[in-house]
């Protein structure tokens, strides 16, 4: 007497086995990429803001409001000036139950050697750091979710502050 063995449904279940696997694998990772995603976009708002700041300042355009109080009290400021955008370093400060979200603190190391007044120095950090703010709110169209200084900035995710801006 003969025995006769069927190995034709191995083959199916080993082969969903391993696409089972495989998309739970891919699901982990598409989680993980999104949300660095998110944040590589916000890091990217933040340079691309900081670089109009610093375009701002050069060129010395300002709005009417800033043009009059630096002509009173900062006219330095008004002269076109040489501004460097070193590098923006972000610091992950964890989940904050205020927002429910994680906070993410920027920083600006700039440079410039035509401005050496501290004063004036903050002047120029301080629109570096709201042009930086205010990409991020633009780049996921959350203008509506913060202040008129875009004081925080929010995405999905995270909610982004800025740290006073390094000289260097």
């Amino acid at each position: 007497m003969k025995i006769l063995v069927d190995y034709k449904g191995n083959v199916a279940i080993e082969y969903m086995l391993i696409a089972g696997m495989a998309f739970i694998i891919t699901l982990m990772i598409s989680s993980f990429i999104a949300n660095e995603h998110e944040l590589n976009t916000a890091l990217g708002a933040a340079r691309t803001g900081a670089t109009d700041g610093k375009m701002i300042n050069s060129f010395s355009i300002f709005p009417v409001e800033s043009f009059k109080s630096y002509e009173r009290e900062k006219p330095d400021l008004l002269s076109p000036s040489s501004i460097k955008i070193v590098k923006i370093e972000s610091i992950n400060h964890g989940y904050n139950e205020n927002y429910g979200k994680t906070k993410i603190q920027l920083r600006a190391f700039v440079s410039c050697h035509t401005v050496s007044n501290k004063e004036y120095r903050n002047s120029l950090g301080d629109r570096i750091n709201f042009h930086m703010r205010k990409s991020i709110s633009q780049s996921f169209a959350t203008e509506n979710l913060t202040n008129g200084v875009y004081n925080p900035a929010f995405s999905p995710k995270y909610v982004f502050t800025t740290a006073d801006v390094k000289w260097v």
